[in-house]
This record gives C-alpha cells, structure tokens and sequence, in this order.
C-alpha cells in the first residue's frame, strides 16, 4: 500500500502537484453540477422487504385478483370534543371535498348519498367522532400522494372555517405517507444547516484558528457537492435513492471529511515545526498519515459493502450510496485535503503559528497525565473501563423494539392528531385494517366464506372480519379484517404472525387453499423477521471483515483481536446505555429495528478509524522505542486530535437529533455517545491497556502498517 500512496502524497505535496489536484477537484464539481440534481431521483415510494416476502406477495396476488382495489388508503377524520359531531358541518365539508375531484383519489364516499342508519356506521360509539374511508390512486407515489392529501386538506380546512366545534383531519396510510415525506424534506434543510453550525463552532472553540474551522468545512462543500451529483448521475442510470438514506449519507460525509482533515492538518503542523518549506512539510506529514487515513476510509467503505448482503432493501439501497460516498472522502483524503492545507501553509494555524526550529514537546496538558496515568496502571485503568463496558452493555436486554412511528411524529402533526383520535374511539384496527385474500382451486359457497369469516372474527383480538369482494367464478374472496389492537403494536404483529402459521381456518371452513395477508402489520410482520436475520448476517460479515482488514494491515494477530474485541464491546456498551439513557431523558421505553444496525455500522466502521490511527502511531514508535514508551508516547500525540475527532465527530451525529423523526433521532443519540465512549474509554484506556499486558519487549510486531 505504501507504495502505491507515497508517489500520490508526495507529488500532491508540490507546488505544481497542488495547484493541479486543486484545479481538478473544482472542474469536477463544476462539471457534474451541470447534471441532473440528487433530487429528482428520491424514490418517494421505496419498497423496504424483499419481492419474496409473504406480505408483498399478498399484494401481488391482490392485484391480481382484485386490480381496482388496491389503492392507498386514507381516512377522514371529523370529530367533536365537546358532544356529538356536527352532520351538517361534515356534509358541507365532504361537499366541497367531492366537488373539487381532487386528481390522485380513486374513490370516496359521498355521504350526502347515504340513508341516515347508515350514516351511524361511521360513527364512534360516543357520536362524537366520524370517519370516512377514501383510497387513492395505486400507481401514486408517496409524493403524489402527499400532494393529493395537501389539496384535500386545504378544501376541507377552508369549508370547515367557522366551525369552531368540528375538527378536520386526514390520517391512516395515505395521511402518514404524505405527512412523513413532508418531514424528511423538511428536516434535511435543518439537518445540513445544524451540521455545518455544529462543525463550525466546534472547530473554532478547540483550535481558536479561523481557517482552521474554514478548510475542513471547504473541503467538506467540495465533497458534498461531488458526491451529490455523483450519485444523481447513478439515480439517473436507474438506482432507487432512499429518502432516509441520504439524510445519513450527509452525515456521514461530513463526519469523515472533519475527521481526516484533523488527522491530516494535525500532523502537517507537527512537520511545520522540522521543515521550513511548506511543500517539504506536507510531504513527511502525508508519508506518516497518508496511509493510515487512506486504510481507515477503507475499512469503513468495506464495512458498507457487507450491506450488499442484507435483505432488507433500506439497509441494501446504503451499500451503493455510502461505498461510493466514502470512496470519493478516500480520494479526497489523500488528494484534495493536503492540496487546501498546504495552499494555506502556516496560515491555517494563524494566530498559533507554527515555527521552523521549534522542536519543543508539546504539554500535552490532557493526554500527557492519562498516558501516564495508563501506561503505569494498565490493569487499573483497563478494568475500570471494562467494567463500565459491562454494566451498559447489560442494559440491551431490556431492548424493546416500537413498530408505531406515528407516535414518534411531532405531536401537532394532521396525521397523528387523527391517528390518536380513531385510536381513542374506534376499534383501534381501523387505523390500518388488514386485507386477506382467500384463493382455491374450487368455487366457494356463500356458506363456506360465511364460515370462513366467522371463523377468523373468532379468533383473539379480532375486531371485525367484512366481506369486501368476490371473483366471478367464486375462486376467490377478500375480506377487510380489524383488529382489536393497535395495528402497530408488538401484539398485533404476534397475532397476525400467529394467523398467517394457522392452517387450520380454511380447514373447519371445508375449504381447500390458500390464505394471504396484505397490509401494514403483515408487512411490519415482515420488517421484523427480516431484519432480526439481517442483524446477525451484517454483524458476523462485517466483524470478520474488518478483522481481516485489520490483520493485513498491522501483520499481527493479537493486535487486530484487540482493535476488534473493544470496538464490539464498546458498540454494546453504547446500545445497551443508549436505550436507558433515551427512555430516561426523552421517553422513547422502545426504538426502531433499524437503530441497532445503523449504530453497529457506523459505529464499528468509524470507531475503528481511531483504533487504527492510535496504533499506526504506536507501530511507528515501537521501530524506536520499547513497547511502554512508545505506547505512551503515541497515545499522548494522538490523544488531542482524536479526542478533538471524536468530539466533532459525536456532535455531528448529534445533529440528528435535530430530526423530527424518532428512528433517526435515536440513531444520533446513540451513536453519538458511543463514540464518545470510544474515543476516550476504549481508544485512550482500554486498548492501551490490552496491549501493555498482552505486548512485549521480545514480541516480534512487525513495526508497520502496510
């Protein structure tokens, strides 16, 4: 590796070299700016479970069987809080509604049509609510659908102007998938602009240097940029481009730029102090980091790539975005970010401007007394921190998994506000009724689907079973099955999980064939399963993985199984106190199934990074030194700009908490304090502690990293 990169660093470290890796990287992103834009390539409509899930091949058979009837659902939701809701208010709102034909509704129903007993079907038992189902178009995306609730919720809003004592809300799944796209394209603008604040603040309060704060955050807008097109360009070439995925996508760019431009502009200005000329400078700065900042992109660019191997179509649609984001940070390691900090030289450092000549050893105020204080008390200041480890890593047995994400929208949010309204008066199954698909090879009596139904309403917990449609030849027949739960709920995924193994309905109904289930809790049904498979294929993939990588790098058995062994320990460590401390300060008693994968990911490829600049720096020192005094001669020199790193790098996360959307908001926190933990317990204590014990004076550790 050492000789592939040093020719790149050192010729980038020229005048002439700098000036035309500069020149490059701003024709590039001039270029691609010209193409088409991240935006137009979202897929508002993203299908998360494999085609072989048994939910999306309920639906399939749905619309086989029943082609017109599979639009995205929605309900209307008028209700009263004083008394009876107001008929004449509902019927001049659903007038205007109707009247408008708003373009994406497929059907709706016109209540002024209805005789007045049917009208009470709609109601709450207490009369004070109404609910109206509608289905919109099922060729719409979520955008469209979002733009189809908007229009509806405006006319209903501004014929509802006057009635004081009637409330106006959309909700169910149409509601909801317009409500959450809205939110993520809203809260993208806060995410970036809290991000860049955060860096910015950040940069200046620990290096008190201006462009110190200004080249990382350049460097980081030339990247973004260069990225963003590029993958435009690959959304153009027919890639699917997640919403959620490139909400992350930023963050982790941004963190990993920061990162490295520390590492690089940390290293540079200790060379300022031994060479006079700039160029001369950068040159042995690159020559010490080049490498090891090159290796660490690379183990988090192959940590992505093990997502390739999920079933889970989120976790898969990061693999191509994030392997080419962090190919390109790579590139830009090694290129662009020594090209801008020696365009600027000793100006970077201004006011503390680094002198030729001056060879004096830094204080070290923070690391230099923890260095000592660890190389002295390995044992002390390793079990200390191991028994912290423990005790949080404990707590992820008290992990609940949430499946309700409205409850995690803001609270004034239309779709929730009607969503908690129909869970407070109606069967709560009405909030998203499950469709189930009956086919045989035989024509049906009206007897056997009678069987048939009330065989399935008999079950626990099920509300209401409705006929909703039977195929000409009677081969065929769908019901609208409610729940007497949340359909959201952990239990309402257990029964319905219980339904789908029970073979033994269409058995007492006398008939011969096959049961479907289509919906949102089949589906979330599905999530689950999938992505408690997905948890042990990425964890097992990706730690092998990096212990590879980690073995090729250092040469060393031990030494890889200890960079390993407390990145995995620190990961649990952080999940197990993440989740108490989330419950304590924020009231989330349950997370997404997608917060722990995303917190091992990131959380194993980044922390990994500092393990690997520490021990790179101790492999330089052992060429010299015995095995205590290098320790502790690098963990002194790199404990600033790691802690530094760790510090920005945990706050950058942070900034998704910024988010109005729990998964993400909880994926911040949590990693957020894991690296925390990372950077000062297990990179500063714990693995210097392994290694005095393990490490000797006669170990034959190559002193290398290649």
């Amino acid at each position: 590796m050492r000789k592939v990169l040093r020719p790149i660093t050192d010729w980038v470290a020229t005048k002439r070299g700098m000036w035309i890796i500069l020149s490059i990287w701003l024709a590039v992103m001039v270029i691609l700016s010209a193409g088409p834009k991240l935006g137009d390539y979202k897929v508002t409509n993203f299908q998360s479970l494999p085609d072989e899930a048994q939910s999306i091949h309920a639906n399939k058979m749905l619309e086989q069987y029943f082609p017109n009837d599979q639009g995205t659902p929605g309900i209307l939701v008028f209700h009263n809080a004083n008394g009876e809701v107001n008929m004449v208010h509902v019927t001049m709102i659903m007038k205007a509604i109707i009247a408008a034909e708003v373009e994406g509704v497929d059907t709706i129903i016109d209540i002024s049509k209805l005789p007045p007993q049917a009208l009470e079907g709609f109601k709450s038992e207490d009369k004070s609510t109404m609910i109206i189902p509608m289905t919109l178009d099922p060729t719409a995306d979520n955008r469209q659908i979002g733009d189809a609730i908007d229009k509806i919720a405006k006319i209903g809003n501004e014929a509802a102007e006057g009635y004081t004592d009637t409330v106006f809300r959309i909700t169910g799944p149409a509601g909801i998938a317009g409500d959450t796209l809205k939110l993520f394209e809203r809260a993208d603008v806060v995410l970036l602009l809290a991000t860049i604040g955060i860096i910015l603040l950040l940069l200046i309060l620990i290096y008190r240097s201006p462009l110190l704060a200004l080249i990382p955050l350049l460097a980081t807008a030339i990247v973004y940029q260069v990225v963003n097109q590029t993958i435009a360009l690959m959304g153009a070439s027919g890639l699917e481009i997640n919403n959620s995925t490139t909400s992350i996508m930023s963050i982790l760019l941004f963190a990993a730029v920061i990162d490295y431009s520390l590492f690089v502009f940390s290293r540079f200005r200790e060379e300022l102090n031994h060479y006079e000329d700039k160029f001369e400078a950068m040159k042995h700065a690159m020559r010490a980091t080049g490498e090891p900042v090159f290796l660490a992109g690379g183990t988090v660019f192959a940590a992505m790539l093990v997502l390739f191997f999920a079933s889970f179509r989120d976790y898969q649609n990061f693999a191509p975005i994030f392997g080419m984001t962090m190919l390109i940070i790579m590139l830009a390691s090694i290129t662009l970010l020594p090209a801008l900090f020696t365009l600027f030289g000793r100006k970077s450092f201004w006011p503390k401007v680094p002198k030729f000549g001056d060879t004096a050893e830094e204080k070290h105020g923070f690391w230099g007394p923890i260095a000592k204080f660890v190389v002295n008390k390995p044992g002390l200041a390793g079990g200390a921190v191991a028994i912290i480890m423990f005790a949080g890593a404990l707590n992820i047995f008290n992990l609940n998994y949430e499946f309700d994400m409205v409850k995690s929208f803001p609270k004034d949010l239309p779709s929730r506000e009607g969503y908690e309204i129909v869970e407070s008066k109606y069967d709560k199954g009405e909030l998203a009724p499950t469709s189930v698909l009956v086919t045989s090879q035989n024509a049906l009596t009206d007897q056997q689907i009678e069987d048939f139904r009330s065989k399935l309403e008999s079950e626990q917990n099920v509300a209401s079973v409705r006929l909703v449609d039977v195929t000409e030849d009677a081969k065929a027949f769908k019901f609208s099955l409610s729940l007497a739960l949340n359909p959201y709920s952990v239990e309402a995924l257990d029964l319905l999980e219980d339904l789908r193994a029970n073979s033994d309905l269409l058995a007492e109904a006398n008939i011969q064939g096959d049961i479907h289930y289509s919906g949102v809790t089949p589906k979330l049904v599905d999530e689950r399963e999938v992505n408690n498979r997905d948890i042990w294929v990425i964890v097992i993939l990706e730690t092998v993985l990096i212990l590879v990588l980690l073995l090729m790098m250092t040469k060393s058995i031990r030494m890889s199984t200890y960079m390993m062994a407390t990145i995995l320990v620190s990961f649990f460590a952080a999940l197990g106190l993440g989740i108490f401390l989330v419950d304590i300060f924020f009231g989330y008693n349950a997370i997404s199934t997608r917060v722990p994968v995303y917190a091992f990911i990131f959380l194993v490829a980044l922390g990994i990074d500092y393990n690997i600049i520490l021990v790179s720096r101790y492999l330089e020192e052992r060429k010299s030194r015995k095995v205590k005094d290098a320790l502790e001669v690098s963990l002194r020199n790199t404990g600033g700009v790691i802690s530094s790193a760790g510090l920005i790098l945990a706050a950058t996360f942070a900034a998704l908490m910024t988010m109005p959307i729990a998964d993400l908001f909880v994926f911040g926190f949590i990693v957020a304090i894991g690296i925390l933990m990372d950077t000062f317990l297990v990179r500063g204590m714990l693995l210097p502690a392994l290694i005095l014990l393990f490490e000797k004076d006669a170990s034959k550790l190559k002193a290398s990293v290649s």
